[in-house]
């Protein structure tokens, strides 16, 4: 029986990179004679791809992890430090009047009745803005990932963002500063520009640092080694990319936790500007750290218009398949030709712009189904999102016990920063020794349906905000027939009975969000990581473009009704999600198995800068 060219492609790129790293010592080298020991017996050698008696039998393990891959989360953690950092404040600063007395936002204190605020705008004003700098956020990327993967490649983008994004926290400072503060349109204006810059440098940041921290990795296909202890397992860069993945993210809330909990002491004590200062000083270590890393950090160059060679080939693939009748159209779309007909091999007069090989269409197949998995995430999302809005203004009207009412916030890195060690510890690594795979789609699963539990808290705690408001279902205040505004008291339920939405808020990112990242990466073409990435990130946008339809509930009387409806379209979410896209459980490791496709007759692999004591595994 003739050799699947498949496998000897994927068998091919394998073996050199295993030859690579036994070379450096990272992998022992077998004796001829063990080699064919293990031959004869049917047992793949050390570093060779798994049977498929193996893929069910041996258990998986993650790789080491490089160390110049912690660098790189030390900038995300900055980036990241500054972006939560300002936004925590947000809502007061949109929201909330200027207390009497106060020329820069502060209170000076903490009390129930009192709260630090500049501009005072209102909640529904306050939400729509938040909302849409989510979606500014998270629409951005898309173009950040078409320049780095056509024309700058990542780590140049990653710089040049960073500079759009240092001079739109300048303009935030602007906005709070007591002699801009004074004038609350002027200072909208700086302010709305300020996070217009922003959102063009996260874009260009976001999609890109993503993917530059996985390929500093060495391995990515599966390969059997043999442990210190004898036992044999899979080294399995889903596994690898899952657990960079989770500290990477810890990083992100590491970073979250320390410019959230800060800046919103800041800001009720000392004032906005502080908020807004402090983190972008943090800002500006990131591009220090690039600096560094400029001859120490592995590249994937860019390799032109792929995104336009993707266009046409999907194009392509469509051609013919369309017809009046819907389920003659359903049915062409779906006969399993749809990706293997326009494969070059397949087509006698290829067009000029099809510079590929068969293996790159498999990958953008794979790309295109990570894309339309990610479409059901906007659902989810938006129970995340009602976190940088809603949920604060829910503890504005709660009894504060000496805490600010934007603090809360906080416990959603605290608990992501306690769960992720947890579940890459302990969790996920005693599954795996049950031989029970939690797959990424099942993961993502679960998460919409934890969001959803968080969402079910958050409407309890506000039926019962209602019931025990001396202003009834206005707890926000009203303003009364004569015109003047009425303020309410804090009702006497303790802000901290809000602490159960934000912990299932975390658990369900560890369960989807995570998982989103590493399904791009791992789904996604080289020479496309952030385009996929940015796509997943575009979600986000998609659910504050949803949001803004929500705006007529997200204020008084009607916020009991904005959590419950939030809630079960997470729950529709998650039950879509699963009936769409099961089926991919069953092709996992056949799409994490397929070999590297070329486009202009060259793989995209990585451009190594600099050796030594940075590659190190840890």
């Amino acid at each position: 029986m003739a050799a699947d060219p498949t496998s000897i492609a994927v068998s091919d790129d394998v073996n050199a990179i295993v030859k690579s790293k036994e070379e450096a010592g990272l992998i022992p080298v077998l004796s001829t004679q063990a080699a064919e020991e293990q031959e004869k017996l049917g047992i793949t050698a050390d570093g060779g791809i798994p049977t498929e008696e193996e893929l069910h039998v041996l258990r998986r393990v993650p790789d080491k992890i490089p160390l110049n891959i912690y660098t790189i989360a030390f900038i995300e953690l900055c980036e990241r430090f500054s972006y939560y950092g300002t936004t925590a404040v947000f809502t007061n600063f949109l929201q909330q009047p200027l207390p009497e007395g106060s020329t820069t936002g502060a209170t000076y204190s903490i009390n129930d009745d009192v709260k630090a605020g500049a501009l005072g705008k209102g909640q529904r004003t306050s939400f729509a803005i938040t909302t849409f700098n989510s979606f500014w956020q998270y629409t951005m990327p898309l173009f950040g990932a078409y320049i780095a993967d056509s024309f700058l490649g990542r780590y140049v983008t990653v710089n040049y963002a960073l500079g759009v994004d240092i001079l739109g926290h300048i303009l935030l400072i602007i906005a709070a500063l007591p002699p801009v503060i004074k004038n609350p349109n002027g200072a909208l204006g700086s302010f709305v520009l300020g996070i217009l810059l922003m959102g063009a440098g996260t874009g260009g940041f976001k999609p890109n640092i993503n993917p530059l921290i996985v390929e500093q990795l060495d391995l990515e296909k599966m390969t059997v080694r043999t442990l210190p202890s004898g036992e044999r397992v899979i080294i399995d860069p889903a596994a690898t990319a899952s657990r960079v993945y989770h500290y990477f993210y810890l990083f992100i809330n590491l970073g979250a936790l320390a410019g959230q909990l800060s800046m919103v002491y800041c800001e009720h004590y000392v004032g906005f500007w502080l908020s807004f200062s402090l983190p972008t000083i943090m800002l500006c270590l990131c591009p220090l750290v690039m600096f560094w890393g400029r001859r120490r950090y592995r590249r994937v160059p860019p390799t032109g218009s792929v995104l336009g060679r993707c266009s046409k080939l999907f194009l392509l693939a469509n051609k013919g398949r369309w017809s009046i009748n819907p389920f003659k159209t359903y049915r062409n779309l779906h006969d399993g030709t749809f990706w293997e007909n326009v494969k070059p091999s397949k087509i006698a007069n290829k067009p000029k712009w099809m510079d590929f090989n068969d293996a790159w269409v498999d990958e953008v197949r794979r790309g295109f189904h990570a894309c339309a998995v990610f479409l059901w995430l906007p659902l989810f999302w938006i129970c995340y999102n009602q976190m940088n809005n809603n949920l604060i203004s829910q503890a504005a009207t709660m009894r504060a016990q000496g805490v600010p009412n934007d603090v809360l916030t906080n416990l959603n890195p605290f608990a992501l920063i306690i769960l992720i060690p947890i579940m890459d510890v302990f969790v996920y690594p005693g599954l795996r020794k049950l031989r029970i795979n939690l797959t990424p789609i099942k993961r993502i699963t679960l998460g919409f349906f934890v969001a959803a539990s968080a969402m079910i808290w958050a409407c309890i705690i506000q039926y019962y905000i209602y019931q025990k408001s001396e202003c009834g279902n206005r707890a926000n205040g009203y303003t009364a027939p004569d015109g003047t505004k009425v303020k309410c008291a804090a009702v006497p339920i303790s802000v901290w009975a809000q602490t159960g939405s934000y912990v299932l808020i975390a658990f369900s990112e560890v369960l989807a969000s995570i998982t989103s990242l590493e399904y791009a990466h791992s789904k996604a073409p080289a020479n496309m990581r952030s385009m996929v990435q940015a796509v997943a990130l575009f979600m986000n946008a998609i659910s504050s473009a949803i949001g803004f339809a929500l705006v007529s509930l997200a204020d008084d009387p009607l916020l009991v009704w904005n959590y419950g409806v939030v809630a079960i379209l997470a729950v529709v979410g998650g039950i879509c999600f699963w009936l769409q896209f099961r089926g991919l459980d069953k092709m996992e490791d056949e799409l994490n198995l397929l070999p590297k496709g070329e486009v202009a007759g060259k793989l995209a692999e990585p451009e190594v800068f600099g050796h030594g004591n940075n590659n190190e595994k840890v």
